[in-house]
C-alpha cells in the first residue's frame, strides 16, 4: 500500500552556482560516499532527498546526510536503509522506497514512493 509520493526538481545551473559558492554544503548535504559525484548526479541525490521528505510527510530527525543514496549491482538508485533513515522509516511503518532520478536540459528530477506492507 503505499504511504506517501513526493517529486523534486532542481535546475542544474543554480544548484552548480550554489555548490561553487557555498563548498561546506557537499558535506552538510550529502554522505561521503556521495560527495565526489559528478554535480548532475548530485542535483538528481539532492531532489530525491527532496521528494523522499515529501513522501514521509516531514523530514522529522533525519538529516540530509542519513537520506543516503546507493546503487545496487545493476546500477539502479536506492535509499540505504540502515541508521537514522531506517529507524525512521520503520517509526512509519514503511517497508519499501522506490526512487528514480533522472537529469536532461538542465533539470535534475527525482520521484520517490514509500510503500507499506498492508
Amino acid at each position: 500500500m503505499i504511504q506517501g509520493i513526493g517529486v523534486d526538481v532542481v535546475d542544474l545551473a543554480r544548484f552548480a552556482r550554489q555548490i561553487d559558492r557555498t563548498p561546506a554544503l557537499l558535506p552538510r548535504l550529502f554522505a561521503e560516499s556521495e560527495q565526489a559525484l559528478p554535480v548532475h548526479s548530485l542535483a538528481a541525490r539532492f531532489a530525491a532527498k527532496e521528494a523522499l521528505i515529501k513522501a514521509l510527510g516531514h523530514s522529522g530527525t533525519l538529516t540530509w546526510r542519513d537520506m543516503e543514496i546507493g546503487s545496487d549491482a545493476h546500477g539502479n538508485p536506492g535509499f540505504l536503509t540502515a541508521g537514522a533513515l531506517g529507524a525512521a522509516l520503520r517509526a512509519r511503518g514503511i517497508a519499501r522506497v522506490h526512487v528514480t532520478m533522472t537529469h536532461d536540459a538542465g533539470v535534475a528530477c527525482a520521484f520517490v514512493v514509500a510503500e507499506a506492507d498492508s
